[in-house]
């Protein structure tokens, strides 16, 4: 049995799930109202309906023998930091470049993958004219005029988020493939060269998009200042991965500098560079159990009535390097007789588990945040 979903792109049928889930109903088949703040259309904002990332946070744990345990969760309403989401390539309009109508992939990638940020922060979560998969067909590299159109659009966005919402607030980065694309870019040149807009940074996760650091070291690279997270106690950190199940094959998107998904955020260099690994279940290395988070529209598990599942004890995880690529090496580790669903290879060998960078390590990426939230807070406390 497997994961069942739609890779990148959230499938209307699922989407549909999805709004159910979230209490929220649609305009159409494809297009949803939309918040607007001057230019900026938002997929995810506290305090105004549709919010598609304040849905139901309720999740059943299915332990390998069948046993469920249900742990109920609320969005934070008043928590003190903000989340700023930016999702991965859903959108399937024929265009180079989507335009800002909220339609399925866009709701499905809010709610699978940003939703539960809400329990340790406020998410928003601009719309942007991100490249589409047609565009993404001509290759990662051959079209940076559709990247400069899809990043001065989320530059926008970030704009309007600081001038009407944040309020100087702490900010927790998160993106995920072309959304971790279009944030390095927006690190780079709005917040890592900017001392008062980086000490406001708790954290920038930062997934599938090749962070690049200096070979053997947790800085350089992609970033001038920022660097890796190694523990929960050191706020202000990037956490990266790009999550396979053995070693990225030569010519896969992730896990080198220079090549793939670099090219979206225009990293091109290579030289005594490595892409980043931050396993998210041990900021400071090693080999740990992973804390995966799926909606169970996708996972389907039987008598499950939460909308979301999690599967502890099934995969482990360590970061490795080897050929000249770094990967999270996600590891399957149930005992004989497991029946949970596992996630596969969706897009072939060089793709990996990138469907699933997130899920994979959901509850692991929220407690990190969790975790950061509270030695910011006390290293800002002390410094005050």
């Amino acid at each position: 049995m497997q994961i069942r979903h739609a890779g990148l792109v959230v499938a209307a049928a699922l989407a549909a799930s999805l709004l159910a889930a979230c209490g929220s109903s649609a305009d159409s088949a494809t297009t949803t109202s939309a918040t607007t703040t001057s230019a900026t259309v938002w997929l995810c904002r506290p305090g105004v309906s549709p919010d598609y990332c304040a849905g139901s946070l309720s999740v059943t744990a299915v332990s390998g023998t069948g046993v469920q345990t249900v742990t109920t969760a609320v969005a934070n309403a008043s928590s003190p930091f903000d989340c700023f989401y930016v999702y991965p390539t859903v959108s399937t309009q024929r265009t180079d470049n989507a335009n800002l109508k909220i339609q399925e992939g866009e709701i499905g990638a809010a709610i699978s993958q940003a939703s539960p940020f809400s329990q340790v922060c406020r998410v928003y979560a601009p719309m942007y004219r991100q490249r589409t998969e047609e565009s993404l067909l001509k290759g990662l590299g051959n079209d940076p005029a559709a990247d400069s159109v899809a990043y001065q659009s989320l530059l926008s966005g970030w704009r309007s988020f600081l001038a009407h919402d944040d309020d100087g607030r702490p900010i927790i980065f998160v993106g995920h493939s072309q959304g971790a694309a279009m944030l390095i870019r927006l690190l780079r040149s709005q917040v890592d060269t900017n001392a008062a807009l980086r000490r406001r940074v708790v954290a920038a996760i930062l997934l599938g998009g090749n962070v690049a650091v200096r070979t053997g070291s947790t800085s350089g690279g992609t970033f001038a200042h920022l660097s890796l997270c190694t523990s929960t106690r050191v706020p202000g950190c990037v956490i990266a991965y790009s999550s396979f199940p053995s070693a990225p094959p030569v010519g896969s998107p992730f896990g080198r500098p220079g090549q793939g998904v670099s090219l979206q955020s225009d990293q091109t260099a290579s030289a005594h560079l490595q892409v980043a690994c931050v396993n998210p279940a041990a900021l400071g290395g090693g080999t740990a159990q992973l804390a995966p988070w799926f909606l169970n529209a996708t996972a389907n598990v039987a008598h499950v009535t939460t909308t979301w599942v999690s599967f502890p004890a099934l995969y482990s995880a360590a970061c490795a390097h080897a050929n000249g690529a770094t990967w999270l090496q996600v590891t399957d580790i149930a005992a004989a007789g497991d029946t949970r669903p596992v996630v596969s290879e969706l897009l072939g060998p060089s793709w990996g588990y990138h469907a699933d960078d997130v899920n994979l390590a959901l509850g692991d990426l929220v407690s990190d945040v969790a975790a950061l939230e509270t030695s910011y807070q006390r290293a800002h406390l002390d410094a005050g």
